[in-house]
């Protein structure tokens, strides 16, 4: 009794110091003059300035802090949510005012001034000194509790919880990264917490996010200029949170249904006979590819001095046009390369000056300096004309039959602080140049091919980039054991971000290392990932095609169990589009409270049915896998099942890494396909994984044509919904579709695979039918078909034994 109630008091003591640590504001100096409550926000005039409070919606706080000698900058590069009208309460005392919007309190204290955030009564954190200047910086900090995790600031390699780290915002490559890369090509300017909530800070300029790096409990975002204004988003759930995120900054529009396939992509194909022996030898091995990607010498035989030229050299590709056709008639896409440099030495350099397309020098000259591929100008994204031109040939090329866009350097890779663009500074606006470049290119789309879907593949980016259809990527990862590792976190933290298609270039793409079991493990995580492309320098092939035969036979494999995934990721694809649902997500998704998940990339779960644990390490035999609770879990390939909330050392074949299927999933797949131009939904496979603790279950398939931009919101798609239920002895399936208003009803054949059940069952009844089907019992596994007729409701009632 006493030792419990040591527990209870020293959890108490905890709490007050968190609430301590929450409530102290050490800028006493700064005051408040006035308070004026409008409509739809709230103004608070201070000693130094001014705060604007503004709710987006019942779970979205926007707060904005304007010094005294500064006018208020509206304008956002990352939120496009217009503010909903949110039921607001206010009241005022003589030490604080209270503030309500929705589901958000705000707290601000008179003396010293704090302004403080709760969610549904929740303390979510609080500002420190608020706004301080120092000669370097202009800084808003915060105040953290002792024990909450940090995730965000984009794309770095640091682990999971990125607290203690000081991060610079400035987007830069590292070449040849392994497990550590403290700065990347894909700055942001947000966090998230283990408390349940994130933090936006919506301003471009380069600056640093500390978080806690001094041990001090204290978050601090740092700026050379701009707006100091941030969001903070809270919700029920990770789900929830992120959600509401992608709802402030936008969603990532449905790519085309070939993103989901293979590509054939290496640094590079010198001349087109070399690219049509690569695709020969695929349909040769019947290794499924969808596209195939032209990296910089598509415009030049020598990698230094012909960047800007971005016309097809014609000494190597005499016939680009034909080329592509074929390839097209093969279902084959034709993604080119991208660089925003254009060189002095290129064949466009006096067309981009006479022009003005450049970014210049402070007496408007074009800028020029010197980088790896030459002494170059910079196409200024940020000026109308330049942005013209640069659609202009992207325009012609699209018409020439281009399918998909790879832009390259967009950081931009060299960026010299005294450059100057049509709207500001390089500093100023470094981290959005990327953004900016795939803003260009989406709106070209819009304007030009309005009913076609861009593919966008960038490695750069700011917040809200999903919006663009930006489809980034991990960087020049090295090609070891190191560089795997540092994937599935990358890509985790990503996904909660927005950015849900980070992926890497599988096999790892810096350096001459030629290791078959790492390009096996790393293709075989690549299906559990959201885009599927080998690429590497060209010393070591990353095609599986020019492989040797065994490690040919276990990409082939990884390869095709991509394609029969593709129902169910293009599904994925369609909760991302619609709701901002990453396709990786950390196991603490499942459980927010599992303080033991809080730090773990080593497994993830692929979307809510699958748990997938890469092999990360040479000759793993075994591995150590933790199961989230709520269901039991299942082994994909062997059945055996796992309680869900417990720890399980599982064998390891190096055939395939670790994947387990949820307990009451249902799982659309189909049969493999050698692009996916050949698939439809017409025939496919439906996979339900049976869990005996559970009495209902749920699960669906999006399908449309893959084509058409915004086939949903223009009624041309069709979305099946799949239930289940068990009652005394009799296991229930419904399947049920809603098209749009454009889509025809079709007839389907649904092959069922019912797993997990624990003896053949005494009847099956289809549509109130008696029907026959099969039953393997060393595999607990009955299957049937299903001729669902123009997606009218299937009952299916299947009589379990007793």
């Amino acid at each position: 009794m006493k030792k419990t109630s040591t527990i209870k008091l020293n959890i108490l003591a905890a709490a007050i110091l968190s609430l301590a640590s929450t409530a102290q504001a050490q800028n006493s100096a700064r005051t408040i003059v006035s308070v004026n409550k409008q409509a739809d926000h709230l103004e608070i005039k201070t000693n130094d300035g001014r705060y604007i409070l503004k709710p987006y919606s019942d779970k979205i706080m926007e707060t904005s802090f304007i010094p005294a000698a500064e006018r208020f900058n509206p304008a956002s590069h990352a939120v496009v949510l217009l503010p909903a009208r949110v039921k607001t309460s206010f009241k005022e005392t003589a030490s604080s005012i209270q503030y309500l919007a929705g589901d958000i309190s705000v707290k601000i204290t008179r003396s010293p001034l704090q302004i403080a955030y709760a969610y549904k009564g929740k303390p979510l954190l609080s500002e420190k000194n608020g706004y301080s200047k120092t000669a370097e910086a202009e800084v808003l900090d915060f105040n953290l509790d002792a024990n909450e995790a940090l995730y965000g600031g984009g794309a770095r390699a640091l682990g999971m919880n990125r607290r203690g780290n000081r991060l610079p915002l400035y987007n830069k490559a590292h070449y040849g990264y392994e497990e550590r890369s403290e700065q990347m090509n894909f700055a942001m300017p947000l966090v998230f917490s283990s408390k349940m909530y994130g933090i936006h800070f919506d301003n471009a300029a380069i600056g640093h996010l500390d978080l806690d790096s001094k041990k001090t409990n204290v978050l601090t975002y740092e700026t050379i200029s701009g707006r100091k204004t941030y969001q903070v988003i809270a919700g029920d759930s990770w789900a929830d949170i992120v959600s509401n995120y992608t709802s402030l900054t936008g969603r990532q529009p449905l790519p085309p249904r070939w993103t989901f396939g293979n590509f054939a992509s290496r640094f590079g194909y010198h001349n087109e006979a070399e690219a049509r022996g690569i695709l020969d030898k695929f349909r040769a091995e019947k290794i499924p590819v969808d596209a195939i990607i032209f990296d910089l010498y598509w415009f030049g035989k020598d990698i230094k001095g012909t960047m800007g030229n971005l016309e097809f050299d014609k000494d190597s590709f005499p016939n680009p046009r034909g080329m592509i056709a074929d390839f097209a008639q093969q279902g084959i896409k034709t993604v080119l390369i991208t660089e925003p440099f254009i060189l002095t030495t290129s064949k466009r350099w006096q067309e981009a000056v006479d022009k003005n397309v450049l970014a210049t020098d402070k007496q408007g000259k074009p800028f020029t300096y010197d980088f790896y591929f030459g002494n170059t100008g910079l196409i200024d994204i940020f000026n109308p004309p330049a942005q013209d031109w640069f659609w202009s040939l992207y325009k012609d090329l699209k018409n020439m039959g281009v399918a998909g866009w790879w832009g390259d350097l967009g950081e931009p890779e060299v960026h010299p602080s005294a450059l100057q663009h049509k709207t500001g500074s390089a500093d100023e606006l470094h981290n959005i140049y990327g953004h900016q470049w795939a803003k260009m290119i989406a709106e070209g789309y819009k304007k030009d091919f309005s009913n076609q879907r861009p593919f966008i593949l960038m490695r750069s980016g700011y917040s809200g980039s999903q919006r663009l259809g930006m489809i980034p990527w991990s960087g020049d990862v090295n090609r070891t054991w190191g560089g795997l590792r540092s994937q599935p976190e990358i890509a985790l933290q990503m996904g909660m971000q927005g950015m849900a298609y980070m992926h890497s270039d599988l096999g790892g793409f810096a350096g001459a290392n030629l290791d078959d079991e790492l390009y096996a493990r790393w293709l075989q995580y690549g299906v559990f990932q959201p885009v599927f492309r080998p690429h590497a320098q060209e010393e070591v092939a990353s095609e599986p095609v020019l492989r040797e035969p065994k490690t040919r036979a276990l990409a082939k494999a990884a390869v095709e169990l991509r394609y029969r995934m593709l129902p169910y990721n293009y599904t994925l694809a369609f909760d991302n589009n619609q709701q901002g649902l990453p396709f990786m997500r950390p196991l603490f998704y499942a459980e927010p409270h599992n303080q033991q998940l809080l730090n773990v990339a080593d497994s993830y779960l692929w979307g809510d049915s699958f748990l997938v644990h890469p092999v990360l390490k040479s000759g793993e035999k075994e591995a150590s896998v933790y199961f989230p609770a709520g269901s039991n879990w299942f082994d994909f390939y062997t059945g055996q099942q796992y309680q869900g909330g417990s720890i399980a050392s599982v064998v390891v074949t190096e055939d395939h890494i670790p994947v387990f299927v949820r307990g009451g999933a249902f799982v659309p797949m189909t049969q493999v396909v050698q692009n996916t131009r050949d698939y439809s939904s017409k025939k496919i496979e439906l996979h339900y994984y049976h869990d005996a603790t559970l009495s209902r279950a749920a699960g669906k398939l999006y399908d449309d044509d893959g084509e058409t931009a915004q086939a949903y919101e223009k009624g041309r798609y069709t979305l099946m919904h799949f239930d289940s239920t068990v009652k005394t002895q009799v296991l229930s399936l419904r399947l049920t579709a809603q098209t749009g208003k454009h889509e025809p009803a079709v007839d389907r054949v649904v092959s069922m695979q019912i797993h997990h059940l624990n003896s053949k069952p005494v009847q099956l009844l289809v549509q109130n039918k008696v029907s026959t089907f099969s039953w393997d019992d060393s595999k607990k596994l009955l299957s049937f078909d299903v001729e669902w007729r123009k997606n009218t409701r299937a009952n299916i009632n299947i009589e379990l034994n007793k």
